[in-house]
C-alpha cells in the first residue's frame, strides 16, 4: 500500500517573511491519518486554524496567501513544495505571524527540517486525485499569453518554460521537464532560489512587498547580471525555481495529483487558477488509492518506494 505520511517529532525554526519583513516563529508537528495539513495562528488573541484547499488562495501577487476563520498566512509555496516532494499528508504547522519565513528563499531549508523531523509511515492509504481530461487555462495575448494545463498520466511530470526579457537569461535554459519518480525533487529542484530584479525592489516595497528581500534569501538582478556573490546554484536556476513554487502551488489540494502538468510563463495566480478548475469540475478527477503493488503505476512505486 502506499501510505500516508507525517513528520516523526515536533521541530521548530525561526526566520524572516520574505514580505512582510518580520521575524516569526514556525513548527511542524506530527497529525494522525486524515488530518491534512493544517496552519494555525498561534499569535492571535484565539488561535486560528484552516486546511489548505485551492479555494483559501486570497492573494497571488508574488507568493501564495491562504485565509482561513479569520487568519491569514503568505508564502507558502516553497513549505508545501517540500512537503509535496517528501510525501508529507498529515501535518499540523503552527506559526506566530502572518507570513512563512523564507529562509534561504528555496525549498532546501524545509526539505532539510522535515528530514531532520524524520518522516513516519502511517497505516493509511495516500489519496491521489487522478486527473482524468485535459484541463487548460490560459489568459493575456501577444508577449503577455501565458497558459497552464493538465493532462492525464498514470504518474507525476511537471514541464515549465519561461521566458524573460533580460541578458541573464539569455545563457540560462528555459524549459525544464521533470519526472518526479525518475529524477530526485530534493536533489533538483529544491535548491532553486527565489528571483528578482533590483530595479523593481522600490516599487514592490512602496506596495508592502519584499521587505525582508536580501541577497541571502533571493537571487537578484541589475540590468545586465546577477548580484549575489555565489552566482547560481543550478545553471537553470531561474526556471527550476517556477517548478519549486509550482509543485507548492499544486499541493495545496492536500493531495498529490496524478497527471502531467504544463505551463508557459505561469506563476502563482495562473496556478490557483487551474487548479481550481480542475477541482471545480467533477468530471476532470477522481479519488485514487493503491493497496496492493500489483495495481499500482510502476512510477508510483519508484516515487513512493516504502510501501506498508
Amino acid at each position: 500500500m502506499i501510505a500516508q505520511r507525517t513528520v516523526k517529532t515536533q521541530i521548530r525554526t525561526t526566520g524572516v517573511g520574505l514580505h512582510t519583513g518580520e521575524r516569526v516563529n514556525l513548527t511542524l508537528r506530527p497529525a494522525p491519518p486524515e488530518t491534512g495539513i493544517v496552519f494555525r495562528r498561534i499569535d492571535l488573541p484565539a488561535p486560528a486554524d484552516f486546511l489548505v484547499a485551492p479555494e483559501r488562495v486570497t492573494d497571488t501577487r508574488l507568493c501564495s496567501a491562504l485565509e482561513g476563520n479569520g487568519a491569514k498566512v503568505a508564502t507558502v509555496e516553497h513549505l508545501m513544495s517540500a512537503l509535496a516532494g517528501l510525501g508529507i499528508d498529515n501535518v499540523f504547522i503552527d506559526i506566530d505571524g502572518p507570513e512563512v519565513p523564507i529562509l534561504d528563499g528555496s525549498a532546501a531549508p524545509w526539505v532539510y527540517l522535515v528530514q531532520a523531523a524524520g518522516i513516519e509511515t502511517l497505516n493509511a492509504p495516500k489519496r491521489f486525485m487522478r486527473v482524468l481530461k485535459t484541463v487548460r487555462i490560459e489568459e493575456g495575448e501577444g508577449a503577455n499569453h501565458k497558459w497552464a494545463q493538465f493532462d492525464p498520466l498514470e504518474g507525476c511530470t511537471l514541464s515549465f518554460s519561461i521566458d524573460f526579457d533580460h541578458p541573464v537569461f539569455r545563457n540560462s535554459a528555459k524549459e525544464m521537464h521533470i519526472d518526479l519518480s525518475r529524477e530526485s525533487y530534493v536533489k533538483e529542484v529544491s535548491r532553486a532560489r527565489t528571483f528578482g530584479f533590483m530595479n523593481e525592489v522600490e516599487y514592490l516595497r512602496s506596495k508592502g512587498l519584499a521587505l525582508g528581500g536580501t541577497l541571502d534569501n533571493a537571487i537578484v538582478m541589475d540590468e545586465f547580471r546577477v548580484l549575489n556573490n555565489d552566482g547560481l546554484r543550478y545553471a537553470d536556476e531561474f526556471v527550476k525555481h517556477k517548478v519549486l513554487d509550482a509543485v507548492g502551488d499544486l499541493y495545496l489540494t492536500g493531495h498529490p495529483i496524478l497527471g502531467a502538468f504544463t505551463a508557459y510563463k505561469s506563476g502563482h495566480g495562473l496556478n490557483n487558477r487551474l487548479l481550481r478548475a480542475l477541482t471545480e469540475d467533477a468530471s476532470a478527477w477522481e479519488w485514487a488509492v493503491f493497496e496492493t503493488d500489483a495495481k499500482t503505476p510502476p512510477a508510483l512505486l519508484r516515487l513512493y518506494p516504502q510501501t506498508i
